[in-house]
C-alpha cells in the first residue's frame, strides 16, 4: 500500500499536507492527493500564502479586480476563498470520519500573538467570514493564547493550536481545550461538532538544541563528546513522546469520560514542522519515528513525496519511551534547559509568523500598488548614501512592528507623552466618507443659494489646507469662487472686502479651539460689515467650523449661523485637512468631497498599519526625511512642485516645521524656491518633487536631475492629474509622524506657538488699556527705516560692524549666516505679489552668494505654520522681520484696538519670544512708502 495511504489505514495517524495554493486546488491536485495519498486535511500559514500570492501570478487577476482596499483586506479575500475550497473538497472526509477529520486550517494573525482579546475576535471574524464546519481557526500556544483556546472551543469554534513546543504548555493546551468543552457541554451547545489538533513542532527543536550541543561538543573530552554526539537529532522525537504519553493521561479517566460520553472529541496531538531541515538526517525522520493512533502528521509536499517514495510504516510512537526519558535526562546533565529551549522557540516563532507575514502583506502591497497605477500616486526615493541607512532603519521599524503601533496609537512610537491623544486624522478619511452625503447637500444648498464667494477666515492648519484647494482646483462652474483669508494686515482684510459682492458672498470661519485671535477678529468684521448690507440675515451667510463645544461654537449659534461643523478633538490642526477644516471649503466651492476621500484613502491604505515600510510610502519617505537631518545635517527640506500644484508647499511647510521643529531639533522647510545650480546649495539639502504628469515642468525635472546628479537625495513624488492630490495630504502627515518618530520628539504639539500667542494677548492688552503698544527704542533708523533688536543681538551685531546707518545693520545681520544656517525674511506687511518680488529677489540673491538656505514668509500667517521651528527648531536661523506702518488703518467692530495694532502686536510678539530663545533676529520698520522701503532693503541684502 502506499506509505502515505497506510498511516492512516494501518496506524490511525492522519496526514494533512501543509501547503495550500489556488491552482492545486483549481487544477484537482488536491483532490488527487485525498483518493490517491488519503490526505485527510490541510494547514495554512503566512509563509505558505506569501510563496503562492507574492512569488506566482495565479492571483494577479483576483488582486486587480479587487481594487484599492485595505491590504489586508485583499490577502484575506485571497485566503478565505482558498481556505473555502480546500475545505470544499475536503468535505467528503469531514462527512466520513463524523467530524474527526477534513479539516483545513486557517491563522490568525499573528501580530495577535501576545493578545488574548484580539485573538478571540479575530478568531470568530474568520470563523464566520470562512463559514465552514471543517475549518479549524490557528491560534499560538502563548501564554495570552491559552485563555482564547478556551474561549474559542466554549463557542463552538474549532481551534488548531500552533508554536507548541514544550510538554508542560501543551497540557495547559489540552486543559484548556477540555475546560472549553465543559464549558460549552454546561450551556448544552454540541459538544461532538468540535475539534482541535494541539500542533506539537519537532524539527525546530532538534535545529535549536544541535546548535548548543555542537558548542559544547567543541569544547569537550573525547568520552564527553561521543555522549553529546548521541544526542543530536533524538531530542526532538524524544519530547514528542513523552508529550504523547500525557495525551493518553489527560484523555482518560472519570473527567474526559463525561464528555466522550457526550460526543466529545479527543483534541489530536498534531505533528508541526516535519521536514528535516539537516541534511544528514533521514528526509522522513519525523514521520518515521512518529507514527501513532489518533494522532497527525502534517508534512510540506516535498517530505510527503520523500516518505510516499520510501517511508516505511510501523508504530513507532510508543517504542522506548524509557530511552525517551533518559534522552531528556541526559541533555539537562549536558546543561541544557529544554523548557529554556521551547520557551525561545515561542518567541522565535512568533516572531517567524511575524516576518512571514509581513512579506506576504508586502507583497500584497507592492501587486496593489502595480495593479492601480497611475491611480496611486508614485513615489521614488533617490537617495544617494542614505539608501542603505533608510532600508536599516526600515527593518528595524518593520521587527519591532513600529508601523502597527503608530497605528495601534501607541505614544512610545515618539516620546510617550500625549501624543496618542492626537492621532484621530489616522481614520478621518473613513469617518468623512461616511458624511459625503452630508457635504453633498451643503453643495448643492450653497450652489442653489446663488453665493458668488467663499471666504474661509481661518489661520494656519484651518486656512492653508482650503487654499490648496482654491489655487489647485479653481472655481467651478455654478459654485462660489473659494478665497482665503489668514492676514490681520488692514491692507489685505480690505482687499478681501473689496473683491467680493458682500450680499452673495458666504464666510466659512474656521476656528479648532474657537479662542484663536485672528478667526474672531475676522468674525467680528465681516459679522458687522454684512448686518450692515442684509440686516438681520446676516447669520446665513456664515458657517463655522470649530471642535465641539467651543466658544466659537456658543457664537455661531447666538449669531444664527447657517451651519456649524464640527471638527474632531483628537485632530491637530495642521491635520485637519480632510475633516471638516478642509471638507466644508471644498463642499463650497464646488469640489466632490465623495470623489476626493476616495483618493485619498488610496493613500490610507497605500500607508495602512499592515503595509511594511518597505512598501509603505509615507514611512517611508519619513524615514529618509528623518535620518537625512540626523545623520547627514540635511534638515533643510526643499518643496519643489510642479506650477499646477504650486499652493500645495505652504500646506507642506506647516505640517513640518510645526511638527518637528522643537527642543532643538527639526526640519526646515523651503518653499516657494526657484532651483538654481547644484554649486548654490549646501549639504543641508533635502529634495522633495511633487509632479504632475499633466503639467510638468522641463526646467525643473532638469535641475533636480542636475542635483541628483550633485549628490543630493531627492524624493520624486508623480501625480497623474491634480485630481490625486488629496493622497499627499496623507502621505505627508504619516510622513511627517514617522520623521518625528526618527527625531525624537512629539510631532503634535506646537509649545512655541503657543508663546507667540501669549505675548501677543500681552502686548494687545496693553494697547487696550493704555491706548496704544509700547515704545520702543531703536537701535538705528534714518528718515525711510527704523531698527529694533533685543540687546544681546545689538551688541553681536555692534561687534560685527553695525554702525549708524540702517545698511550697515542689515549687512552684519546677513553676514550672521554661515553654512548649515538659514535666513528668513519675516514680513508683517500685506502679502501680494508687489511685496513679494523684491522679497524673494533678495532671498535668491542670499542663497547664490552664500549658499544658505532661505525663504520668505508673511505674519500673521507663518506663525501658525514655521514660527514653531524658528523658535522651537535648530539655532540655525538668521530672522530679519520687516513691518510697516498700516496705511490706512481699519476698526475692529466691539474692540478697542484695530488690525494695525493686532498686526503690530503680532510681530512684537513673535520677535519677542525670538529674542527669548537666544535667536538671531532683526527689525527693520518700513517709514512712509512701502514699496520704496521693500525695494531699499532689496538693494541692501543684495
Amino acid at each position: 500500500m502506499n506509505p502515505l495511504k497506510a498511516l492512516h489505514a494501518e496506524q490511525g495517524q492522519a496526514v494533512w499536507l501543509d501547503f495550500l495554493a489556488r491552482g492545486f486546488v483549481a487544477r484537482g491536485d488536491l483532490g488527487r492527493l485525498v483518493t490517491e495519498d488519503g490526505l485527510r486535511g490541510v494547514t495554512s500559514n503566512p509563509a505558505i500564502f506569501e510563496k503562492a500570492i507574492g512569488q506566482s501570478d495565479e492571483y494577479d487577476d483576483a488582486l486587480r479586480k479587487a481594487g484599492d482596499g485595505r491590504v489586508v483586506d485583499l490577502y484575506e479575500g485571497l485566503a478565505i476563498a482558498d481556505i473555502q475550497a480546500a475545505a470544499d473538497v475536503l468535505r467528503s472526509v469531514y462527512d466520513a470520519s463524523g467530524g474527526r477529520d477534513g479539516f483545513v486550517s486557517l491563522e490568525v494573525s499573528p501580530y495577535l500573538a501576545m493578545h488574548t482579546q484580539e485573538t478571540i475576535a479575530e478568531a470568530r471574524r474568520l470563523w464566520a467570514a470562512v463559514a465552514r464546519d471543517n475549518l479549524m481557526v490557528k491560534v499560538p500556544a502563548t501564554p495570552e493564547g491559552l485563555p482564547a483556546i478556551r474561549t474559542l472551543t466554549a463557542e463552538g469554534i474549532n481551534v488548531n493550536i500552533t508554536l507548541l513546543f514544550s510538554q508542560d504548555v501543551y497540557e495547559e493546551v489540552a486543559n484548556a481545550y477540555i475546560a472549553g468543552l465543559e464549558e460549552l457541554a454546561a450551556k448544552g451547545g454540541p459538544v461532538g461538532r468540535i475539534a482541535s489538533v494541539a500542533s506539537f513542532f519537532v524539527s525546530r527543536i532538534d535545529s535549536n538544541v544541535d546548535a548548543k550541543l555542537d558548542e559544547r561538543i567543541a569544547k569537550a573530552g573525547a568520552e564527553e563528546k561521543a555522549a553529546l554526539e548521541a544526542l543530536k537529532g533524538r531530542v526532538a522525537i524524544a519530547n514528542a513522546k513523552l508529550a504523547y504519553q500525557r495525551y493518553k493521561r489527560l484523555f482518560a479517566g472519570a473527567r474526559w469520560e463525561a464528555l466522550a460520553a457526550k460526543g466529545a472529541h479527543r483534541q489530536r496531538l498534531l505533528w508541526a514542522s516535519t521536514g528535516t531541515k539537516n541534511k544528514a538526517y533521514s528526509d522522513v525522520l519525523y514521520v518515521e519515528e512518529l507514527i501513532g493512533p489518533d494522532t497527525v502528521n502534517t508534512m510540506p509536499p516535498a517530505t510527503m513525496d520523500a516518505f510516499r517514495d520510501h517511508g516505511r510504516v510501523r508504530a513507532t510512537l510508543e517504542e522506548d519511551v524509557g530511552g525517551a526519558e533518559r534522552i531528556l535526562a541526559s541533555l539537562a546533565r549536558a546543561g541544557i534547559d529544554l523548557d529554556a529551549v521551547t520557551k525561545d522557540l515561542v518567541r522565535e516563532g512568533v516572531q517567524l509568523f511575524a516576518d512571514a507575514a509581513d512579506k506576504l502583506l508586502g507583497a500584497v502591497a507592492g501587486k496593489r500598488a502595480r495593479f492601480l497605477g497611475e491611480r496611486l500616486d508614485r513615489q521614488d526615493l533617490a537617495l544617494g548614501s542614505l539608501k542603505e541607512p533608510v532600508e536599516k532603519a526600515a527593518e528595524q521599524w518593520r521587527a519591532e512592528g513600529l508601523v502597527r503601533r503608530l497605528w495601534q496609537r501607541d505614544a512610545s512610537v515618539w516620546t510617550g507623552a500625549d501624543e496618542a491623544r492626537w492621532l484621530g486624522w489616522l481614520d478621518i478619511v473613513e469617518q468623512e466618507l461616511a458624511k459625503a452625503a452630508d457635504y453633498a447637500a451643503f453643495a448643492e444648498e450653497i450652489r442653489t443659494e446663488g453665493f458668488s464667494d467663499a471666504v474661509v477666515l481661518g489661520m494656519g492648519g484651518s486656512s492653508l489646507g482650503p487654499e490648496v484647494l482654491a489655487e489647485t482646483y479653481g472655481a467651478r462652474a455654478g459654485f462660489p469662487r473659494l478665497r482665503i483669508l489668514d492676514s490681520t494686515d488692514p491692507a489685505e482684510v480690505k482687499a478681501v472686502e473689496q473683491a467680493v459682492d458682500l450680499s452673495r458672498t458666504l464666510f466659512i470661519v474656521a476656528s479648532k479651539s474657537g479662542s484663536t485671535l485672528e478667526p474672531n477678529v475676522f468674525r467680528d468684521y465681516f459679522l458687522a460689515r454684512m448686518r450692515a448690507v442684509v440686516g438681520e440675515t446676516a447669520g446665513r451667510h456664515f458657517v463655522a467650523v470649530t471642535d465641539p463645544g467651543s466658544a466659537m461654537e456658543k457664537a455661531a449659534q447666538a449669531d444664527g449661523f447657517r451651519r456649524i461643523f464640527h471638527g474632531v478633538p483628537e485632530i491637530g490642526g495642521r491635520y485637519s485637512v480632510l475633516s471638516a477644516f478642509g471638507l466644508v471649503p471644498a463642499a463650497a466651492s464646488g469640489i466632490d468631497v465623495a470623489a476626493f476621500l476616495e483618493s485619498a484613502r488610496r493613500m490610507v491604505r497605500a500607508c495602512g498599519p499592515e503595509v511594511p515600510p518597505a512598501f509603505n510610502p509615507g514611512v517611508q519617505l519619513g524615514l529618509a526625511l528623518g535620518l537625512a537631518a540626523t545623520l547627514q545635517g540635511r534638515d533643510k527640506v526643499t518643496l519643489v512642485a510642479s506650477p499646477g500644484v504650486a499652493s500645495f508647499g505652504a500646506w507642506v511647510e506647516q505640517l513640518i516645521a510645526e511638527s518637528t521643529g522643537k527642543e532643538g531639533k527639526g526640519l526646515i522647510p523651503i518653499d516657494n524656491e526657484p532651483l538654481g545650480a547644484p554649486e548654490v546649495y549646501g549639504s543641508d539639502r533635502f529634495f522633495v518633487h511633487l509632479r504632475l504628469d499633466d503639467g510638468a515642468d522641463a526646467a525643473q525635472d532638469a535641475a533636480l536631475k542636475a542635483l541628483e546628479a550633485a549628490g543630493h537625495p531627492v524624493a520624486r513624488i508623480a501625480l497623474a492629474s491634480r485630481e490625486e492630490l488629496p493622497q499627499e495630504f496623507f502621505r505627508f502627515e504619516i510622513a511627517t509622524a514617522v520623521a518625528g518618530a526618527v527625531l525624537g520628539i512629539n510631532p503634535f504639539d506646537q509649545p512655541d506657538v503657543e508663546a507667540s500667542k501669549i505675548k501677543t494677548r500681552e502686548l494687545t492688552a496693553a494697547a487696550e488699556r493704555d491706548g496704544a503698544l509700547p515704545a520702543e527704542t531703536p537701535v538705528a533708523e534714518d528718515t525711510g527705516l527704523a531698527l529694533y533688536t533685543d540687546p544681546a543681538n545689538a551688541e553681536a551685531l555692534r561687534k560685527a560692524g553695525a554702525g549708524q546707518d540702517p545698511e550697515s545693520w542689515l549687512r552684519a545681520q546677513i553676514g550672521r549666516a554661515g553654512l548649515s544656517d538659514y535666513v528668513a525674511l519675516l514680513a508683517y506687511i500685506e502679502r501680494k505679489p508687489d511685496h513679494f518680488a523684491p522679497l524673494q529677489a533678495a532671498r535668491l540673491a542670499l542663497r547664490d552668494s552664500r549658499r544658505v538656505a532661505t525663504c520668505v514668509e508673511f505674519g500673521p500667517r507663518f506663525l501658525h505654520s514655521t514660527g514653531q521651528a524658528y523658535k522651537g527648531g535648530p539655532d540655525s536661523g538668521v530672522f530679519l522681520q520687516i513691518t510697516a506702518d498700516p496705511a490706512p488703518d481699519l476698526a475692529i467692530p466691539g474692540r478697542s484696538v484695530s488690525f494695525g495694532t493686532v498686526i503690530a502686536a503680532q510681530a512684537r510678539g513673535d520677535f519677542g519670544v525670538l529674542s527669548e530663545r537666544g535667536r538671531r533676529a532683526l527689525r527693520v520698520h518700513i517709514k512712509g512708502d512701502l514699496r520704496s522701503g521693500l525695494d531699499r532693503l532689496r538693494k541692501a541684502l543684495t
